[in-house]
């Protein structure tokens, strides 16, 4: 069973309408994702949630923005087939059940080609819990900028960590854009034709994109 993870964290931009909206395109275009969960700190999601066959998970720390994914590595919380952590700003125009597929992968960073992206990660079972579990030792310490030594990304988050951390480890995941060349598309306002799976990279996000883009995001209908 290919379980799909998000992460809600209360305080920043995403609501529960973000989680129903990346659920329902998944459930159109990516139904071999027989589960969908939604790691969050939002009671108030719960409700909305369970409508769109989404089952909320209560997030255990209170680790600020973006490393609140760091939780998606926790150990059983799907043990059973492949799991894909994808990003709430990911939206899906097209077929795309290959992301539901065996197999280590993750997004090459946009800007440093080499380097995991967490935007989409797929691993087995709990084989990255070990993610969760150095994190959590000492979440202070892989928080502060530095902690991975030098690196290329302007920006220290999760997915630095997430990078270091497997290579120290010895692991080297699959590039989706390499494995599945037609799979990824990075939004262009330039253009309407996008997918089958759109990806936002810096400001750009689904609720200011335009066109084609904008409607699949907002469509409603199952």
């Amino acid at each position: 069973m290919a379980t799909l993870i998000t992460v809600l964290k209360s305080g920043g931009r995403y609501d529960a309408a973000w989680v129903e909206r990346l659920a329902r395109g998944v459930r159109r275009h990516a139904p071999d994702f027989e589960r969908i969960l939604c790691l969050t700190d939002t009671p108030l999601a719960l409700s909305p949630l369970a409508v769109a066959g989404v089952e909320p998970v209560p997030l255990r720390h209170d680790w600020p923005a973006w490393w609140a994914k760091m939780e998606a590595f926790r150990p059983g919380l799907a043990v059973d087939g492949p799991t894909l952590l994808c990003d709430l700003d990911t939206v899906f125009t097209g077929p795309a059940d290959a992301l539901a597929e065996p197999g280590l992968a993750a997004m090459e960073d946009y800007f440093h080609k080499g380097r995991v992206s967490s935007a989409l990660l797929r691993w087995q079972g709990d084989d990255l819990a070990f993610l969760y579990e150095a994190f959590a030792a000492e979440p202070e310490r892989w928080m502060t900028a530095g902690a991975c030594g030098p690196v290329p990304n302007a920006v220290h988050g999760d997915q630095v960590v997430i990078d270091h951390l497997m290579r120290r480890q010895g692991l080297r995941p699959d590039f989706l854009q390499h494995r599945y060349p037609r799979l990824l598309d990075f939004y262009d306002p330039r253009r309407d034709a996008h997918g089958p799976v759109v990806i936002f990279i810096g400001e750009a996000k689904p609720d200011t994109a335009s066109g084609a883009v904008h409607a699949a995001w907002t469509e409603t209908a199952a």
